[in-house]
């Protein structure tokens, strides 16, 4: 019996009691928090900044600490460098951490003296816009019907009040020729500088129209303004030749007659009276 077996353990383990445990936490260990509710002067952090997992503890930090700003204030990296311990180089790895993780926009912009300054916004939630926030809004610009702006047309030399008020009713009675021609009114003051230009180059109306309106698609018109402006560019015909101003006729000269009343001499076609007899003759009658 002096030999041992190998397999069976020295000792027999206690069994640890569960209240014992070493994985059970105490329940009076660790953290534990004396809060006091602020009514003034505090600032509404989410734990997913506070408790971010890829985020370092000067990130952290930073983030709380342009949070809590008010509106208006410098975030730049030397103010900041000024206000806290760190250098330049680790706020500004800091600060495009934020902003890689959207807790920070950064915007260039022009102002109206010509600078170009960096807009900071903070974002408390990245990917929500919330509706108090300020953004400029954007221009509108008109657009025409189809989403699409039309083409440019001609334009006249001389924009007379007369000839585009022409090229105005022209454009308006195109749809007598054609139905699917009904235009606007923002079309045809597009269209009317165009429909001048024609004019003014000694081409018709009825010329016009009838290059408007010749040959159409049988499919529908889904912007017959675009046709329109398309054959006004893509058919303008030539200025006219200048022409040389002809020269007025020379006057006729008539040969010498003899008065039948005076006898004296004047130019006429054909014998008769000068003018002093026949100017007397009613006075005489």
């Amino acid at each position: 019996m002096d030999t041992q077996n190998p397999n069976v353990p020295p000792h027999a383990h206690t069994r640890v009691a569960a209240k014992k445990h070493p994985n059970r936490r105490h329940p009076h260990s660790g953290l534990v928090h004396d809060n006091t509710r602020h009514t003034t002067r505090f600032t509404v952090i989410g734990n997913h900044l506070a408790q971010h997992p890829e985020l370092s503890l000067l990130e952290i930090g930073l983030g709380t600490h342009i949070q809590s700003l008010p509106a208006g204030a410098r975030v730049d990296i030397k103010t900041l460098a000024a206000r806290f311990p760190e250098g330049t180089t680790r706020i500004a790895a800091a600060l495009r951490e934020l902003e890689a993780h959207g807790y920070l926009r950064r915007t260039r912009e022009r102002v109206a003296d010509g600078r170009i300054i960096t807009r900071t916004t903070s974002c408390n939630q990245p990917g929500h816009s919330g509706p108090d926030t300020l953004r400029p809004a954007p221009r509108k610009r008109p657009r025409q019907p189809g989403g699409k702006p039309l083409p440019a047309v001609p334009r006249p030399a001389c924009s007379a009040p007369a000839l585009l008020q022409q090229a105005t009713d022209l454009l308006g009675r195109l749809r007598r020729d054609d139905p699917r021609l009904l235009l606007s009114a923002c079309d045809t003051a597009h269209l009317a500088p165009g429909v001048a230009a024609w004019l003014e180059r000694d081409v018709s109306p009825a010329a016009v129209r009838n290059a408007l309106t010749t040959d159409l698609p049988q499919e529908p018109l889904h912007r017959p303004a675009a046709l329109l402006a398309h054959r006004l560019t893509a058919q303008l015909p030539p200025l006219p030749p200048f022409a040389q101003p002809t020269a007025p006729p020379p006057p006729t000269r008539h040969p010498l007659q003899t008065c039948d009343g005076c006898d004296r001499a004047f130019r006429g076609p054909g014998p008769g009276r000068c003018r002093d007899c026949r100017a007397k003759l009613p006075a005489t009658a």
